[in-house]
């Protein structure tokens, strides 16, 4: 994807999973500190290898690059990998851009260190925040081994660090480049009036929204009309890969009070219109 959206504009972004180009239960074991083997230490530099050419593709191409948020016992390496790439390939554009899960009740004192961090090297910070996709394997987990759960108690807690920092974002806009990835109409319509409120063109270099194709449409095609920054994010891989991740947008795409009923009725008003025609 990052040869794809070279001089691309239709394509800003390419992404991907540190997990697809390394072991689970070695990034596990290298975010514990753990003593790693001789093979253990020669394949995780192969992983290393491999994450730093893919930023360097990206970097040599002008294509920023957003690391999918995994597992939090695999994200320390992650947010280790990312900000060392950052200080690497992030001096004039924030090609490596990380990924925040705003159900973790961690998450907003994570983002603002990386962000200090970033500035303190003097690079581009570029992110992206998610609501969160592992919550009940986090919440199982954390049970079964016997530590705090990593996941906000609720939803509300949820919804008010997610739209929190989008404010948080909007005060600095001048360090920060971000993307607001979500399918709740709440979260959407706060960042389009803060945008409005400051006066600042929709489609502000700094400032994206994204949806999954084929989710909330209604959202993607709005927010494109009035000239907003807004990408549909397009995953692909294998069958036994994808199935699961599809679910888990689905399940969270329901669990927005109302939301989706009303989706369901666009898109059947839409295909009414269309048999119209």
């Amino acid at each position: 994807t990052i040869e794809f959206a070279r001089n691309n504009r239709h394509v800003p972004f390419s992404a991907f999973k540190i997990t697809g180009v390394g072991r689970f239960d070695l990034l596990a074991k290298v975010s514990e500190k753990a003593q790693l083997s001789e093979e253990e230490s020669k394949e995780y530099r192969r992983v290393y290898d491999r994450v730093e050419s893919i930023f360097k593709r990206g970097y040599d191409l002008g294509v920023p690059i957003l690391i999918d948020a995994e597992h939090t016992w695999i994200q320390p390496v992650l947010d280790d990998l990312v900000l060392e790439m950052m200080e690497r390939y992030n001096k004039d554009v924030p090609i490596v851009q990380n990924t925040y899960q705003m159900y973790r009740h961690d998450a907003i004192h994570r983002l603002k260190d990386h962000h200090r961090i970033a500035l303190d090297m003097g690079v581009k910070f570029g992110l992206k925040i998610v609501r969160g996709a592992y919550m009940e394997i986090e919440r199982a987990r954390a049970a079964e081994m016997g530590y705090p759960s990593p996941i906000q108690p609720d939803k509300p807690a949820t919804d008010h660090d997610f739209n929190e920092v989008i404010r948080y974002f909007m005060d600095h806009l001048d360090t920060i480049h971000f993307m607001v990835a979500t399918h709740n109409e709440v979260s959407s319509q706060l960042l389009a009036q803060l945008i409005d409120e400051r006066g600042l063109p929709h489609d502000h270099p700094h400032i994206y929204f994204s949806q999954l194709y084929g989710m909330s449409d209604h959202i993607t095609f709005n927010l494109a009309e009035k000239g907003y920054n807004v990408v549909k994010y397009v995953p692909y891989g294998e069958v036994k890969t994808m199935m699961p991740y599809l679910f888990r947008r689905a399940e969270e795409n329901t669990s927005v009070k109302g939301q989706s009923s009303r989706e369901l009725k666009l898109i059947e008003k839409e295909v009414r219109r269309r048999k119209g025609k």
